[in-house]
């Protein structure tokens, strides 16, 4: 209910493909042709987006679902404006001049209000589950290191609304996405505290399922199949004989098969060639002359701006994330909380995604997107983090967080990151100008039209803020517990509890 409060109407390139899947069952995006400089035309195939589909296809559920509601708005909103004649285009009062030539082309052609109720349902159906239940998986980890609920449970909503995960939970992207698939996939072959009873090559297959799906949604998923796929045979072979290194690499290639195979498809029948990606068909854009489509060897300028760029560098739009650094003082010797193997993993695979995305030339193009191409590394890293937060003095641990959600509520609130002082901007938008909502803020910006009226001075957010926490106040409220009396059960179900314990 947070992040779908938080929700945003940007319509990325995903959402086009989402709608033609939703809509027609195709891959092609002819309709939106010219509006996004993301989409671009094969000769022979048609139009298409320039990114892996993994997001798209989650995003289609449920739009398909409620696409008649939003048919139906859609088709009395266009049926109105045709009654009426032309007229003059609203006013939208964007600073940025490319969002005002999109709302215009969008408004010409129809497509405003269904973009921006199909962006809200991916949001709320979609992407905010999914990184609600990242949350979930989260604590799930958390209460098993420090064999602590309450301990699990603060440092995963810390997780929850101290880092970027907020920004990037607010509409359909599939870098968040696909860090919450991957780490699901570690989960699997981690297995901590034993809870999950399910047999070594299921999970191994799950963990090969969430591999593959990590490449299905981005090509720097690579990196995250690569490392699980290590990982698991390192497991393995730390566990047994070469007989149970051979089944687990099996398993977890048989089950990353499933999204592989989805992703050739779709590249055969978008592009005419299973193997190529949608980048190597692509019309030129800044940077993509360097090496292979703009990809190349790790460059050190890109790898300072990843951490360091004050637009979106890891750093600088979550500062918290430095205590990793200090991780491996922390879980050592008779301190370690987190076995090798896994603390090894969940260092090394970011450090490959850095390295990885180092060498995308086209990453400076994401000054105005906020932290998205190091956004996959966020739980894994976090889980390092909470080791170090955990150890420092007490109210040097409360300090910290405090500092870490403002920001990060903040950068969900404000969005704006490609002015002023960059990541750190939202922050000084929010405490001067106050609380805000991306969906209010853009309705108040729309001066003419139904809203123009009510909205011109500013939509205060605090009755929404107030009817979501009544909610959760609601859903978490308990009451007061009483514990039953004595009855002849009792010894029966003591006894049936142990014996199971004994097992």
């Amino acid at each position: 209910m947070i992040y779908s409060a938080h929700v945003a109407t940007n319509t990325v390139r995903e959402i086009y493909l989402a709608l033609a899947i939703g809509d027609h069952f195709s891959f092609r995006v002819d309709e939106y042709a010219n509006i996004h400089s993301d989409l671009f035309e094969k000769e022979g195939f048609g139009w298409h987006i320039g990114a892996n589909p993994g997001a798209s296809m989650l995003g289609a559920v449920p739009y398909f679902l409620s696409r008649p509601l939003i048919d139906r708005i859609v088709d009395r909103v266009n049926r109105a404006r045709a009654a009426e004649g032309p007229k003059e285009i609203p006013k939208y009062d964007s600073p940025w001049p490319a969002r005002r030539e999109f709302y215009q082309e969008a408004w010409r052609r129809g497509f405003d209000v269904k973009f921006g109720l199909a962006a809200i349902v991916m949001q709320w159906f979609c992407m905010a589950p999914i990184c609600a239940l990242g949350a979930v998986l989260m604590f799930y980890v958390l209460r098993r290191v420090f064999h602590s609920d309450r301990v699990g449970f603060w440092l995963a909503l810390l997780y929850a609304f101290g880092t970027p995960v907020f920004f990037r939970a607010g509409f359909l992207n599939q870098n968040m996405i696909l860090g919450h698939f991957a780490f699901a996939g570690f989960l699997f072959l981690w297995n901590p505290g034993q809870d999950f009873r399910w047999p070594a090559t299921a999970r191994w297959f799950l963990g090969g399922l969430a591999g593959g799906a990590s490449l299905l949604l981005d090509y720097s998923g690579v990196v995250f199949l690569t490392g699980l796929f290590c990982y698991a045979v390192a497991k393995a072979w730390e566990a047994g004989p070469l007989r149970r290194v051979i089944r687990c690499a099996s398993y977890f290639v048989l089950g990353s098969f499933g999204p592989i195979l989805l992703l050739w498809f779709y590249q055969w029948r978008s592009f005419g060639n299973p193997f190529f990606p949608g980048q190597h068909w692509m019309p030129p854009v800044e940077w993509i002359d360097v090496g292979y489509r703009g990809f190349t060897w790790a460059q050190p300028e890109l790898m300072w701006h990843l951490l360091f760029d004050y637009r979106y560098g890891l750093f600088v739009t979550c500062p918290l994330m430095l205590l990793a650094l200090l991780s491996p003082w922390w879980n050592r010797g008779e301190k370690r909380a987190v076995a090798m193997p896994e603390f090894a993993a969940m260092l090394l695979i970011p450090l490959g995604l850095w390295l990885f995305c180092s060498g995308i030339s086209y990453t400076r193009l994401q000054y105005n997107n906020g932290l998205r191409y190091l956004a996959p590394l966020l739980p894994f890293l976090y889980v390092a983090v909470a080791l170090v937060l955990v150890r420092i003095p007490r109210r040097l641990a409360y300090f910290i967080p405090i500092l870490a959600v403002a920001q990060a509520w903040s950068m969900a609130m404000s969005r704006d990151v490609a002015s002023g002082f960059g990541a750190l901007d939202p922050v000084v938008h929010v405490f001067i100008g106050g609380f805000q909502l991306p969906l209010l803020t853009l309705m108040s910006r729309m001066s003419s039209g139904q809203y123009g009226n009510y909205t011109s001075l500013g939509v205060s957010p605090l009755p929404i803020f107030a009817v979501v926490a009544a909610l959760i106040v609601v859903i978490w409220w308990r009451g007061q517990y009483t514990a039953p009396g004595p009855n002849a059960d009792d010894a029966a179900e003591e006894r049936f509890v142990m014996e199971n314990v004994s097992r």
